[in-house]
């Protein structure tokens, strides 16, 4: 048998449990406390602790040791196991992983490039795989093969969460703040990069952000597209809803909540599209 599994930053809600997929939930050191992403820590306590004490988390890979022990589990009944983790550029995660499966037989790992439900994409198209009968290095290669493909990215609501871990100036926060700045977030090599910002109300952004991602990366394969937020509001989903199903043929919309991982980086009302844009090649 072969097991897909991954990080708990896929950010696939209740697909988790329905696909069967194995996941090693990441560190979250919260006020001086270490828990485990979805298990042990919500983004409700991240924005608790937050409100509170101004306290921002600290977020740290898995060591190659909990890795051994997390693919040990499959391993020893004779599966193998195919891994997709959170990008190489962003988190000491796929190292881990990677240093952890070269110790053992019939483990793949795969670098997604990607963070959040950009993972998650890969890792259900696995499962499909998976469920057709493929071998573990069959459904790596084809899995990798579309890891350029994806598209991931975000508009921020707020520059609070980024000022604050240091990821933006107090100039830049300022100036986003007054002039009513919403910048875009995308993945590009593995890493994130700042995109177009838009001016104006999220509800505004973010439609207009929608339209112009669906516009420039218009090859998509229609099987699913995510919707990823961090509790935004459920107004502001809706829209997003449909306004996607409204400009593309998505056979599946599919809505989930960003991990306590991915919220801590990022803050509340944090919103992105994902999906892979390789419906040209099929």
């Amino acid at each position: 048998m072969v097991r897909i599994t991954t990080d708990s930053t896929a950010d696939l809600g209740e697909d988790f449990e329905k696909y069967g997929i194995g996941v090693i939930p990441l560190n979250v050191i919260l006020d001086g406390e270490c828990y485990l992403d979805g298990e042990t820590v919500t983004p409700d306590d991240i924005f608790r602790t937050y409100n509170e004490k101004k306290i921002l988390p600290k977020t740290a890979a898995r060591s190659p040791e909990d890795f051994k022990e997390f693919f040990g589990k499959y391993t020893a009944n004779g599966d193998e196991v195919v891994h997709i983790n959170i990008s190489s550029q962003i988190s000491a995660t796929h190292a881990n992983a990677l240093s952890a499966a070269k110790e053992m037989d019939g483990v793949y790992v795969i670098d997604s490039l990607s963070l959040s439900s950009g993972t998650g994409l890969l890792v259900l198209y696995a499962c499909e795989l998976a469920a057709k009968g493929l071998g573990a290095k069959e459904i790596y290669e084809k899995t990798k093969a579309r890891v350029p493909f994806v598209q991931a990215s975000f508009v921020v609501d707020t520059m609070e969460y980024l000022h604050k871990g240091g990821r933006c100036s107090g100039l830049a926060r300022f100036a986003a703040t007054v002039l009513k700045i919403k910048p875009s977030l995308q993945l590009i090599d593995g890493k994130i990069e700042v995109g177009k910002k838009y001016m104006g109300s999220f509800d505004k952004s973010i439609l207009k952000y929608v339209e112009e991602t669906l516009s420039r990366y218009n090859t998509p394969d229609y099987t699913r597209i995510f919707i990823t937020h961090s509790s935004a509001r459920p107004e502001t989903v809706e829209l997003v809803r449909e306004k996607v199903k409204s400009l593309a043929p998505f056979a599946e919309i599919k809505i989930t909540v960003a991990s306590s991982t991915i919220t801590s980086h990022c803050g509340r009302g944090t919103l992105g599209i994902l999906y892979i844009n390789d419906g040209a090649e099929k």
